[in-house]
């Protein structure tokens, strides 16, 4: 199966080298090919457009930055919808809306093309070791014919239902996360008000009912200094503000995804952008 691979960042390498590892024809298309030579130097074959990667593509995969970047790169005439042959499937992993996603199905559809909503879960290090969890929007068919090559990236793969659920489970998914990443700078944050050595109590917290992946991964890594992003935090405001968007729209205020929300774009302001959002530590510095 010959697989195309757009997006190409923290998490998209891992991501590709993993496909490929798994026995996948991997080519990818950059839009800044000095920062891909690595895999070029690994064997990936790079095209020069989207078009000329979509045309030799099976499988089309996306994981790009924003709802506006995955409108462009699949709507664009010289992207990918205009270009894919009938029966390309089409995989946006990308977290983005999921009014989005359910008009790429259904103009892919239109064209005898088939669509997945695929975002992912797990940061960098779930990129590296190929256990992300992938949820899974779209037609059950093409998701059990796409299923190996979601297993070469994921560990846990959910069919969630219709197009468009990929993305709301994502989105779900990401409010539980703004209230673990937020409760675990607070408990940090008073412990050293108090006098107290969170390094040395991480691994206790973490064993009983406090405990959560933030707590166990992300609170190490903030404590030694490292902010460096598994997931940036200027893309996890996006991912808030989609669902802030979604819950609107369905009667629904979620007033603590409201104020972390605020919390991570102060800290934005403030130049954090770029950095991992283990770096929500600094906001009660």
């Amino acid at each position: 199966m010959k697989i195309g691979f757009i997006g190409l960042g923290v998490m998209g390498k891992s991501m590709a080298r993993n496909l490929k590892k798994a026995g996948f024809a991997v080519s990818i298309f950059a839009r800044n090919p000095e920062k891909v030579q690595d895999l070029v130097s690994e064997g990936f074959k790079r095209y020069e457009t989207i078009k000329e990667l979509v045309v030799d593509s099976e499988v089309v995969i996306t994981i790009v930055g924003y709802p506006s970047d995955v409108r462009e790169v699949y709507f664009d005439a010289d992207k990918i919808i205009a270009n894919a042959k009938a029966g390309t499937i089409l995989m946006d992993m990308t977290t983005s809306s999921p009014t989005l996603a359910k008009e790429i199905h259904q103009k892919a559809k239109d064209k005898n093309i088939y669509s997945l909503d695929c975002p992912v879960t797990g940061g960098d290090l779930g990129a590296k070791n190929g256990t992300l969890t992938i949820f899974v929007g779209g037609e059950r068919e093409i998701y059990e014919k796409a299923l190996p090559v979601l297993e070469a990236m994921g560990k846990v793969i959910t069919f969630v239902g219709a197009p468009g659920s990929g993305q709301h489970a994502k989105l779900a998914n990401q409010i539980a996360i703004a209230g673990a990443i937020s409760a675990v700078s607070e408990t940090i944050a008073y412990a050293k008000a108090n006098g107290l050595d969170p390094k040395a109590l991480v691994e206790v917290w973490g064993s009983g009912s406090a405990g959560s992946w933030q707590m166990s991964n992300m609170a190490p890594r903030a404590l030694n200094g490292d902010l460096q992003p598994g997931f940036f935090i200027k893309h996890f405001i996006k991912d808030m503000n989609l669902a802030i968007e979604e819950s609107e729209d369905k009667g629904l205020y979620l007033k603590m995804l409201k104020i972390v929300r605020d919390m991570f774009q102060e800290m934005a302001d403030r130049g954090y952008q770029d950095l991992g959002t283990q770096a929500i530590i600094d906001y009660y510095k």
